[in-house]
C-alpha cells in the first residue's frame, strides 16, 4: 500500500461517509496541507468521549501533516443548534458560552497537538456582520430547502413551532467554512445537512466546495443511546483516571469493538480483527481486551503512571488483587441517624435505588471491603470508611462525614 492509500485508509477509519472522496484524493495529491475544520458549540463546560470521535479524526489529519482548525462556535452557541431537537432549544447567554469555551480550549489539547492546532472563534467574523449582512446570508437559501431537514420537517408536520433564528443556524455554520476556506469539514452524522450547507455557500462565494466527512455518533455506556451528559451514559475526558477505567470496563463486549474503532490510536483495524477472532475462539478474555482500551484512554487523558494506578485500583476491587487505597476517596455527608445499608449503597452511587440495593443484598451481591454483607438493617454513621461493591463492576471507596 503506497503512502496515499495509507493516508486514505487512516482518514476513512471509522467514518460513516466521505462526500466527494475523489475530490479528497485529488487534493491530497496536490501535496499541500489541507485545511481541516470541525466546529464545536460550547453548550456544556466539559467534553466527553463522544466529542473525541471528531477530535481523534482531527488528530489523525494532524499526524498526516494537515492544518487542523478547532472552531469554537461562540456565536452559533448563542443561537442553539436545533439538530435532532423536537423543540426550540434555549439559546445560551454570552457569559455561559465564553465560560464553556474556555474549558473547551483547555481540554482539546488532551487529544490534539497544540502546536499544530489553529484555534478560532466564529464571533471573529459574525461579530463584524450587521443586520444587512445577515439578511444577505439568509437570502442564499429557501424555506423549502430548510424544510428538507428531517427534524425541521417533522416539527413542521407535527405543527410544532420552529423559530426563525433556527433557520439561521445551518447558514451560519455553513458560512464558517467560507470564512475559514475549509478543504474538509468533519461532523457527526446528525450534522450532514449543515455540512452540505458549507459546500453550497463556498460554491456561491467562488471557493472549491469542501469535502464532507461524517463520523458516527458514539454509543454511550448503555450501548443504546448516543453518549450524552443529559442521559448520564458518558465518560468525561476530565474525569479521574479510575473513573475512566471503571466505566470503560462496564461497557458490553460488542460495544467494546465499536469503541476500539472510533477511540483507539494504538490498535489498528487489522489488530482489532485479530483480537476479535481471539476472543471468539476463547484465546483472549474480552475483559483483557477491554482493559487494554481502558488503559489507553486513561493514559491519553492523564498519563501512564496515573493510568497504571487506576488499573491497579480496579484489580484491587474486582479481582481482589492489590491495595484498595489506590481508589479515590469520596466523602458523603451522613444524616444524624446514619444510613441503613440500602440507603448507603444508593448514596454512594453503586445502586440506582434502595429497592435495587435490597435486591442485591438478598442476592449476596454486596460486599464491603471484600466481605459479603447480608444484614440489610446494618447502620453506618459518620466516620465509616470502606470500599462498597455491588456485583463485579460497581464499586466506590467512601467515607461518611
Amino acid at each position: 500500500m503506497n503512502e496515499l492509500d495509507q493516508a486514505l485508509a487512516l482518514i476513512a477509519r471509522g467514518a460513516d461517509e466521505i462526500i466527494k472522496k475523489d475530490d479528497l484524493e485529488a487534493r491530497l495529491k496536490l501535496g499541500r496541507p489541507l485545511r481541516i475544520k470541525a466546529g464545536f458549540d460550547p453548550t456544556a463546560p466539559d467534553l466527553h468521549l463522544g466529542h473525541t470521535v471528531l477530535l481523534n479524526k482531527m488528530r489523525q489529519f494532524q499526524d498526516l501533516g494537515h492544518q487542523v482548525i478547532f472552531l469554537i462556535g461562540d456565536f452559533t452557541g448563542m443561537i442553539g443548534d436545533p439538530t435532532g431537537k423536537n423543540v426550540t432549544r434555549k439559546p445560551l447567554s454570552r457569559e455561559d458560552v465564553l465560560a464553556n469555551a474556555e474549558t473547551y480550549a483547555e481540554q482539546v489539547y488532551k487529544v490534539l497537538d497544540r502546536e499544530k492546532t489553529e484555534l478560532r472563534f466564529n464571533a471573529e467574523w459574525f461579530g463584524k456582520m450587521g443586520a444587512a449582512d445577515m439578511i444577505r446570508l439568509a437570502a442564499q437559501h429557501t424555506v423549502a430547502r430548510m424544510l428538507e431537514r428531517d427534524d425541521f420537517a417533522k416539527r413542521y408536520k407535527g405543527e410544532q413551532p420552529i423559530a426563525i433564528h433556527e433557520f439561521l443556524y445551518p447558514l451560519v455554520q455553513g458560512y464558517d467554512s467560507v470564512a475559514l476556506k475549509a478543504d474538509v469539514e468533519l461532523g457527526g452524522t446528525d450534522q450532514k445537512f449543515n455540512l452540505l450547507m458549507g459546500r453550497a455557500l463556498q460554491e456561491h462565494h467562488g471557493q472549491a466546495p469542501q469535502i464532507v466527512l461524517t463520523m458516527p455518533l458514539l454509543e454511550g455506556l448503555d450501548g443504546v443511546a448516543k453518549m450524552s451528559k443529559s442521559l448520564g451514559n458518558y465518560i468525561g475526558i476530565g474525569e479521574p483516571a479510575i473513573d475512566i477505567v471503571t466505566k470503560t470496563m462496564k461497557i458490553g463486549d460488542d460495544l467494546m469493538w465499536r469503541w476500539f474503532e472510533l477511540l483507539s490510536f494504538e490498535v489498528s483495524l487489522d489488530e482489532m480483527a485479530r483480537m476479535k477472532q481471539e476472543v471468539a475462539s476463547g484465546v483472549l478474555n474480552p475483559r483483557d481486551a477491554k482493559l487494554r482500551l481502558a488503559r489507553e484512554l486513561a493514559t491519553r487523558f492523564h498519563d501512564a503512571a496515573t493510568a497504571e494506578q487506576a488499573i491497579a485500583g480496579w484489580h484491587a476491587v474486582v479481582r481482589g488483587e492489590g491495595d484498595t487505597s489506590l481508589l479515590p476517596l469520596t466523602d458523603i455527608p451522613a444524616p444524624q441517624e446514619g444510613f441503613r445499608l440500602a440507603a448507603l449503597l444508593t448514596a454512594a452511587g453503586v445502586t440506582p435505588s434502595n429497592s435495587e440495593a435490597n435486591r442485591k443484598v438478598k442476592e449476596r451481591a454486596v460486599r464491603i471491603d471484600g466481605e459479603i454483607v447480608e444484614d440489610a438493617s446494618r447502620l453506618f454513621t459518620a466516620g465509616f470508611e470502606g470500599v462498597l461493591q455491588v456485583g463485579k463492576r460497581n464499586f466506590a471507596r467512601i467515607r461518611l462525614i
